[in-house]
C-alpha cells in the first residue's frame, strides 16, 4: 500500500487536470502519514488491492504508467554471465536454449538436475516488469541463446507468461508498456526499446505454459538445441565451438543496449558512532538453546534483558520496541545475533565483537 501510495504522489500530477485528481492527490498525501510500517510476506492473493487499483488507473490514463511503476534498478556486470543477478541455474553458457518456469520454481530446480543438452540458464519469472527486464538483458547479452521456452504455472495477476510472449509479439509502446499483456503492471523500467528489439530479433520463444512435466521439457530442450545446431548462422560457421565464453554483449552505445547503474565500492567507516539508546551484550546459550541478550546504558545500568530462541525473533523485538536508534547499530546486532544463533547450532565459541 505504501509503494502504491507513493507511486500516485508522483504520477497524479500528469493527470491533475482531470476531476477530482488534486483532491485525490491532498488525500494520498494525508494518508502516507497515517500508515504505519508493518513487515509480511506476498500472501499470493488473488486480487491484491492496492495494485489492481493502480492498473485501472492506468488503463484509464495511459500517461501514468510509466511514472507509477517505482524504478528496481539493478547492478548490470561488465565482465560476467549473466550480468543481471537472480535466482537462476546456469548450466552451459555456450548452449542455445533459456528456460523460465514462471511461478513453477521447484521445476526449474528438477530440470537443472537432469543437465539435459542445450540448455543454457533456466529459472522461474514471478513478475511482468522487473522479471522480464532481468530476461530481456541477460538474453541479449548472451549471442548464444536462440530459443526461450516458457512453461510453468502462470502466475496469478501477473501474467509473466503471456506478457513474455506479448513482448515478444508485440514489443513495448514509447511508455515501455508491454503491448498486449493483461498483467497488473507490464510496464519495463530497467532496459530500453533497443533492448526490447534485440531480444526480439534474437530469439523465438516457446510457448509451453502450464507444463510442468520435466521429461517433455528436456525433450523439447534438446529438440530445439538440434535445431538451433542445424541452421546455419549467415555471420558465420553457425557453431559456438569458436568461443570460449560468451561475449556480455554491450553493443554500440547508440543503442543502449545495456544502461548500468552506479557499482559503488564498499568502505571501512571513518567514525563509529555510539547509539544514544545504549549498548547489547549477547549470551548465547548451547544448554539451553536460548540466546539473551543484556541492554545497558552508557553508565553500565542494565536496563532490561531479551530472551528468545533465534536471532529474527530477538532483533525485531528491539527494532520495534525503539530500544535501538541508529541504523548501523541495527546492522551490527543483527550480524552478532546471527553468529550466536549460528554458534548454538554449530557449536563453537562465541564471541561478541568488540564486546
Amino acid at each position: 500500500m505504501h509503494t502504491t501510495l507513493n507511486n500516485l504522489t508522483s504520477s497524479l500530477p500528469l493527470i491533475i487536470k482531470e476531476s477530482g485528481a488534486k483532491d485525490l492527490l491532498q488525500s494520498v498525501k494525508a494518508w502516507i502519514k497515517e500508515l504505519e510500517p508493518m513487515e509480511y510476506p506476498c500472501f499470493k492473493c488473488k486480487y491484491c488491492i492496492p495494485p489492481e487499483a493502480m492498473s485501472i488507473l492506468t488503463a484509464k490514463y495511459p500517461v501514468m504508467a510509466s511514472s507509477s511503476l517505482s524504478s528496481c534498478e539493478f547492478e548490470v556486470s561488465k565482465n560476467t554471465w549473466p550480468p543481471v543477478a537472480g535466482e537462476y541455474i546456469v548450466l552451459d553458457k555456450k548452449a542455445p536454449v533459456a528456460v523460465s518456469t514462471l511461478a513453477s520454481d521447484k521445476l526449474s530446480e528438477d530440470l537443472a538436475k537432469l543437465k539435459p543438452e542445450g540448455l543454457c540458464i533456466t529459472g522461474k519469472t514471478e513478475t511482468e516488469n522487473i522479471g522480464i527486464d532481468k530476461i530481456v538483458k541477460n538474453v541479449v547479452t548472451n549471442p548464444a541463446i536462440n530459443f526461450l521456452i516458457v512453461a510453468g504455472r502462470e502466475p496469478e495477476g501477473h501474467k509473466s507468461g503471456e506478457t513474455l510472449l506479448a513482448l515478444w509479439e508485440n514489443g513495448v509502446d514509447k511508455d515501455m508498456r508491454v503491448i498486449g499483456s493483461k498483467g497488473r503492471r507490464p510496464v519495463l523500467k530497467n532496459v530500453s526499446h533497443a533492448d526490447v528489439e534485440a531480444f526480439r530479433k534474437q530469439i523465438l520463444i516457446d510457448n509451453m505454459v502450464g507444463c510442468k512435466d520435466v521429461k517433455k521439457l528436456v525433450k523439447r530442450v534438446k529438440e530445439l538445441s538440434e535445431k538451433a545446431l542445424s541452421t546455419v548462422s549467415s555471420s558465420g560457421c553457425g557453431c559456438h565451438e569458436c568461443h570460449d565464453e560468451p561475449e556480455v554483449v554491450m553493443l554500440e552505445p547508440r543503442l543502449q543496449t545495456v544502461t548500468t547503474v552506479p557499482k559503488i565500492k564498499a568502505a571501512k567507516p571513518k567514525t563509529v558512532k555510539l547509539d544514544k539508546a545504549g549498548y547489547f551484550v549477547i549470551i548465547p546459550s548451547k544448554e539451553t538453546g536460548i540466546i539473551t541478550v543484556e541492554h545497558y546504558s552508557y553508565d553500565n545500568k542494565l536496563l532490561r534483558i531479551i530472551d528468545g530462541k533465534n536471532s529474527r525473533e530477538i532483533y525485531y523485538t528491539i527494532i520495534d520496541s525503539k530500544w535501538i536508534t541508529d541504523l548501523t547499530h541495527a546492522a551490527y546486532i543483527g550480524k552478532e545475533l546471527t553468529r550466536a544463533e549460528m554458534s548454538i547450532k554449530k557449536g563453537f565459541k562465541f564471541v561478541q565483537d568488540g564486546a
